[in-house]
């Protein structure tokens, strides 16, 4: 254990309470299609001071993994502490309550042991933009309290400039430059709830979920933010010219008009500063967070847990947005900070997964998750983040007609597409190759590796 906790054991209504005055509280924060384009991650270019600032005072993991690189399937794991195998939930349409009833998710084992327990904005899985404003298909037996912001945003999509019209508003390569202050807009909104709710439960414990809808698309911030980054500074990822030639065309599914839904250099580089002008924009938002919890003596008994999703393409390997197996898609965010985390060495270059966030909470806030999840407990990285971890990462897609199934280790990433790999396999050198631009798969030299890794993600699929 993290922390040694007095407990006193109270039955309440059925369920067994944990009573203790000094029990930690958690803020939780979700940040829809929030990649690592972010100081603490090392993209210097990105002005993110306020994750940066909690991730100075605790550890950011640099090489976190999201079990499904889509927001409902991603959520669904996290938020149950399954696997996508086990919530069966492998698209944005399926609600887990339908295909796991009992499964008690991470606000529900809180509520359970007498926390007040509240969301603010998107944790379960919403349509972004459609569902703003609304609670969507949220998951009520989780919750005390729900707080559903809109902005003018929502209200203001008619003035975007939209550069693949063909596609439906939550997908298209589109942004606003917003006139207003920050608390206009739903996301400030969302810093605005929150923080009324932390000033009124500060006296007892709570989970506090605050859920932030960009950066996804449309990518809508004001427009200061904007100000913030140069086109010309806002460079596009080179792909070579016979690059779709040399993977598997199941690998690329994920953006069917390949590259970047047919848009110009020019439009998809300004897609990506407006992508980078949201990102600062929440920070900023979460900035007035942490701001809150330090002013109101929370700092002391509060854990804080920020993650993205799931990762997000902005042209790397011809892609935009999520839903491959690269690393831009499926490596994301995760910082934990608070009580009995060692800020002393601020990352953690473990390889960890998405499905280890429900336990890790669990055990340092000292409540006993259920016994069905799958993830493991990160707490030996965050008293020490260079403690010894041997664990691999599995991630899945299932997308349109393309089907795969991905393993990441230290070194390695290898993919196999359809059953068996009968649309393809990838393989890559990590350590060579971070931009996973070649293809080992067929390279005798690495056959072994190679046979290695696939028995590896078999044993874990089947």
């Amino acid at each position: 254990m993290v922390r040694l906790l007095t407990v006193i054991l109270c039955l309440v209504g059925g369920n067994v309470v944990v009573a203790d005055a000094a029990r930690l509280n958690v803020l939780f924060v979700a940040i829809d299609d929030l990649n690592t384009r972010l100081g603490c991650y090392g993209c210097e270019h990105v002005s993110s001071p306020n994750i940066d600032r909690l991730a100075a005072r605790g550890v950011s993991f640099q090489r976190a993994y999201c079990q499904y690189p889509s927001c409902g399937p991603s959520r669904a794991s996290v938020l149950t502490g399954l696997r996508p195998g086990s919530t069966r939930v492998l698209s944005n349409k399926v609600h887990f309550r339908d295909l796991v009833p009992d499964a008690v998710t991470l606000p529900q084992l809180f509520r359970r042991n007498g926390y007040f327990v509240s969301r603010v904005g998107k944790i379960f899985h919403q349509a972004n933009p459609t569902h703003i404003g609304t609670s969507g298909p949220d998951d009520p037996a989780s919750w005390d309290h729900i707080v559903n912001p809109r902005g003018r945003d929502k209200d203001e999509e008619d003035l975007l400039t939209v550069y693949t019209p063909q596609l439906p508003l939550p997908d298209q390569m589109c942004f606003l430059k917003a006139a207003g202050a920050d608390t206009e807009q739903t996301d400030g909104k969302v810093a605005d709830a929150t923080i009324r709710l932390l000033k009124k439960h500060r006296e007892e414990p709570f989970f506090i979920a605050a859920g932030f809808y960009r950066p996804h698309i449309p990518y809508i911030a004001p427009r200061k933010y904007f100000d913030l980054y140069e086109y010309d500074r806002t460079p596009l990822p080179f792909v070579p010219q016979n690059y779709r030639n040399a993977v598997p065309s199941a690998a690329l599914a994920s953006t069917p008009e390949w590259p970047n839904f047919g848009t110009t250099e020019r439009q998809a580089r300004e897609c990506i500063l407006a992508y980078d002008a949201c990102i600062s924009f929440v920070d900023g938002q979460v900035g007035r967070l942490l701001k809150a919890v330090d002013d109101l003596g929370l700092a002391d008994n509060t854990v804080v847990v920020l993650w993205g999703d799931h990762g997000y393409h902005l042209g790397e390997h011809g892609l935009w947005r999520k839903n491959s197996l690269y690393e831009e898609s499926a490596r994301a965010p995760l910082v934990i900070a608070g009580p009995g985390i060692d800020p002393s060495s601020h990352e953690c270059s473990a390889i960890v997964e998405f499905v280890d966030i429900y336990p890790t909470i669990a055990e340092l806030v000292g409540l006993t998750p259920p016994d069905s999840t799958e993830g493991r407990s990160l707490t030996p990285l965050l008293t020490n983040p260079r403690a010894a971890w041997n664990h691999d990462a599995f991630t899945e897609t299932h997308f349109r007609d393309a089907s795969g199934h991905a393993i990441r280790t230290a070194r390695w990433r290898c993919v196999e597409w359809g059953e068996g790999g009968q649309q393809g396999v990838e393989l890559y050198d990590e350590s060579a190759d971070p931009l996973e631009m070649k293809n080992l798969a067929s390279d005798p030299q690495y056959s072994q590796t190679l046979t290695q890794l696939r028995r590896r993600i078999r044993d874990h699929w089947n």
